[in-house]
């Protein structure tokens, strides 16, 4: 997955602030059996992958996903990938809030694009976006953050605007 609409000086300044991202000031660190931030190793693509929650009103999952920190790995994202296990993603952190927009540009399966919330809830799912589509998803309100998930887990695991999501970063 790839951002689209980016100038220069956004990708810069995401980047030299990334370092900074934490979970979202959003409750405890542990929920229910899941650790958010739980050092997950580093995937095939070198990126560091931690452990996110994703809580419900009557029910916490566990996900291992790669966090895109850099400008290059924000850009890159899932691209060119052909599989993505049902309890994996990737989270994009922002440094602040922002009106998020992605595209499915070189990126070969479906994805669920999930936009969360500066207190950690989710705003809104864009399922099963449209593999190679140029078509920007946006967020409908400024969040700080952006997860992908294999397109249509949303649907089949109960995963709804209003959810928590959590995570944590070094």
């Amino acid at each position: 997955m790839k951002l689209s609409q980016f100038s220069r000086r956004s990708v810069y300044a995401i980047a030299l602030s990334l370092t900074a991202c934490t979970m979202p000031a959003n409750g405890d660190s542990q929920v229910a059996g899941c650790t958010p931030g739980a050092a997950a190793g580093q995937s095939a693509a070198g990126i560091q992958q931690v452990t996110l929650c994703i809580s419900s009103a009557k029910t916490t999952r566990a996900f291992n996903v790669e966090v895109a920190e850099t400008s290059a790995q924000q850009a890159k994202g899932l691209m060119f990938r052909t599989e993505l296990a049902d309890n994996a993603g990737m989270i994009f952190p922002f440094p602040e809030p922002r009106i998020a927009s992605f595209w499915m540009k070189n990126t070969v399966i479906p994805l669920d694009i999930i936009f969360i919330r500066a207190n950690g809830t989710i705003e809104s799912i864009a399922d099963n976006t449209t593999p190679y589509s140029t078509i920007p998803v946006e967020a409908g309100e400024p969040v700080v953050a952006v997860l992908e998930l294999r397109g249509g887990l949303a649907a089949e695991l109960g995963i709804a605007a209003g959810d928590t999501v959590k995570w944590a970063t070094k």
